[in-house]
């Protein structure tokens, strides 16, 4: 790791814990490591080793990898222009693109078109989906919800649903934290947000 990236990596640390709620006295339990030099790693005062790193990661419950990946997102502010089609989209899902580039605590996904997959979702996380435009149909929780232009519905971690654009054209933006949605379906967890 490069002098730029280990210090950047000290702002993926503390956001990670953030993101967590734990204090750096939790942190320094798990890893083994002091709460002095844990301030000092976010903090950009002190560059952690491989080992070290590692510890952290553990701590935080990810890989040292998706940390440097997180520290690696540079930029601050990026702005993805609808008219973009370079990565931005996401493999060859038509009517599917990424809204947030890169790799963040935030996910954002637009969903274009009579997107119907036919299958229940389920995260580790909080969910928010927001209609662009058009209309669609959630079930959640053993109700039916439409939504209309506008509107928006949060999904606490752990709800079961699955949803239906029901007008052509419709623009549905879901917005998840990332790492906490992942691929299963029907009892497992779905779709990326």
């Amino acid at each position: 790791m490069d002098d730029k990236e280990a210090l950047r990596v000290g702002t993926a640390v503390r956001r990670r814990r953030k993101s967590m709620a734990l204090t750096l006295a939790t942190v320094a339990a798990r890893s083994g490591l002091s709460v002095p030099f844990l301030s000092q790693i976010e903090n950009e005062r002190a560059r952690p080793s491989t080992r070290s790193l590692e510890r952290v990661a553990e701590a935080l419950e990810t890989t040292a990898a998706e940390l440097i990946a997180a520290a690696d997102s540079g930029r601050t502010v990026d702005v993805v222009r609808a008219t973009e089609e370079d990565g931005a989209r996401d493999g060859d899902a038509t009517g599917v693109r990424c809204v947030v580039r890169g790799r963040h605590q935030l996910r954002a996904t637009e969903y274009t078109g009579e997107q119907d997959t036919g299958r229940e979702f389920q995260h580790h996380g909080d969910e928010l989906m927001y209609i662009a435009d058009g209309a669609a149909e959630v079930e959640a929780e053993g109700r039916a919800y439409r939504l209309e232009r506008g509107d928006t519905l949060f999904l606490s971690g752990g709800v079961r649903h699955r949803w239906r654009a029901t007008v052509p054209g419709t623009r549905i933006l879901v917005v998840a934290a990332a790492g906490t949605v992942g691929h299963e379906a029907s009892g497992s967890v779905g779709h990326e947000a």
